[in-house]
C-alpha cells in the first residue's frame, strides 16, 4: 500500500509534455468483408484480396502534441522488430527527461514485461 501511495503522490510531478506512450495497431487483408448488400436482383461486385493474406503493423509513440517515432512493418511485430524500433526509431527522437511507457506491456505476449524493461533500460542509457 505504501508503494501505491508513493506512486500516486509522484504523479503530481509528471509533466504531460514529457510523456510518450508506445502503441501498436495492425491491419490485415483478410479483414475485408466477404459479404455485402446491394439492391434486390443486383449482383454485388467489388474487389477483395483473395488468398494472399498479409498483415501490416504500425507502431508509434504518442505525445500530447502528436505522433512521435512512427514505424511501419510489413508483417506482425516480434521481439527483434520491437527492439529495432526502440533502438533505431524511438530512442533517437527522445530527449532527456522523457518518460516512455507501453500500456499493457506486462500482459503482451509478443513483448512480455521483460522485453519492455530491457528496451526501456536501453532507452534510458542512450539518453541519460
Amino acid at each position: 500500500m505504501k508503494r501505491r501511495q508513493a506512486w500516486f503522490d509522484g504523479q503530481l510531478d509528471l509533466d504531460p509534455e514529457r510523456l510518450v506512450f508506445i502503441d501498436e495497431t495492425w491491419a490485415s487483408t483478410n479483414m475485408a468483408r466477404r459479404h455485402g448488400r446491394c439492391a434486390r436482383g443486383e449482383r454485388l461486385r467489388v474487389g477483395v484480396p483473395h488468398g494472399h493474406w498479409k498483415a501490416t503493423t504500425f507502431v508509434a509513440g504518442l505525445r500530447s502534441r502528436g505522433i512521435a517515432a512512427p514505424f511501419v512493418l510489413d508483417g506482425p511485430i516480434n521481439r527483434t522488430a520491437f527492439e529495432t524500433y526502440v533502438d533505431k526509431v524511438l530512442v533517437p527522437g527522445l530527449e532527456p527527461g522523457d518518460i516512455v511507457t507501453q500500456p499493457g506491456a506486462a500482459n503482451d505476449e509478443k513483448s512480455g514485461g521483460r522485453l519492455w524493461r530491457s528496451a526501456s533500460s536501453l532507452a534510458c542509457s542512450s539518453i541519460g
